[in-house]
């Protein structure tokens, strides 16, 4: 199977297992989350799910939400969620995940921050067995601190560098802040490299989501698997 077909096997499944009528949503950010807002969005067409609404995690899925008619809401209309579903960069073991590389970490986390439960969608490739193994970690910077920032992150053992586009210009947030791809050697203690970086002043978030997810669904070659915290791995039915 396809990249793409194993990320629209767990965004389906993600909603099938975990979303419930009148459910208050977060919605994430990326390929596997739009393929996750793609099936939420026929299930509301076609009736077979009712009263949903979600927050988008950034204007990108907030477009999306708007193009396939999946009602939004905010976080000052609907400061508590029920569920929160989002991808990831990397997912270790223990569900703890790198995100980022779509640039919306920040409202991301805010989001997660909000609701009762954060489950992630994901191909196979995001799993790892420690965090740092392919992604970098992305570091949102304010532009007026960005140059006492990259000074202090390599003091902290990282190496950073600035995103850019595709078409080369600087990477800007929906925040209008910079994001610094961080990478080191040495991804031990994740918990004491998250509290460095966050230490930094300037720095705005990073893209450690740690002891946040309590699911992960991916989709792989053999079928579709449900991580739970604190559980073994199993195959969907």
């Amino acid at each position: 199977m396809s990249a793409g077909a194993l990320r629209r096997a767990a965004g389906e499944e993600a909603v099938v297992r975990y979303v419930r009528d009148g459910m208050r949503l977060g919605l994430g950010t990326g390929s596997t989350a739009s393929a996750m807002i793609e099936a939420l969005a026929a299930r509301l067409a076609d009736g077979r799910l009712h009263g949903v609404c979600g927050v988008p995690t950034s204007e990108a899925t907030a477009a999306l939400c708007r193009r396939l008619a999946v009602p939004l809401t905010t976080l000052a209309e609907t400061p508590q969620l029920d569920v929160v579903i989002d991808g990831a960069d990397e997912i270790d073991p223990e569900l703890d995940l790198i995100k980022g590389l779509g640039g919306a970490h920040l409202r991301e986390k805010v989001v997660a921050s909000a609701g009762r439960a954060m489950v992630v969608v994901a191909d196979e490739s995001k799993l790892v067995a420690q965090l740092g193994e392919r992604a970098p970690l992305a570091v949102e910077v304010v532009e007026f601190a960005l140059p006492v920032c990259e000074r202090a992150l390599r003091g902290l053992g990282w190496e950073p560098t600035r995103r850019l586009t595709a078409e080369g210009t600087p990477f800007v947030t929906d925040e209008g802040n910079a994001i610094l791809d961080c990478r080191r050697d040495d991804w031990a203690g994740a918990p004491a490299l998250a509290a460095a970086v966050k230490a930094v002043p300037g720095v705005v978030e990073h893209g450690f989501f740690l002891g946040m997810a309590a699911a992960a669904v991916v989709g792989t070659s053999g079928g579709v698997r449900v991580l739970e915290r604190g559980s073994r791995p199993a195959a969907v039915p």
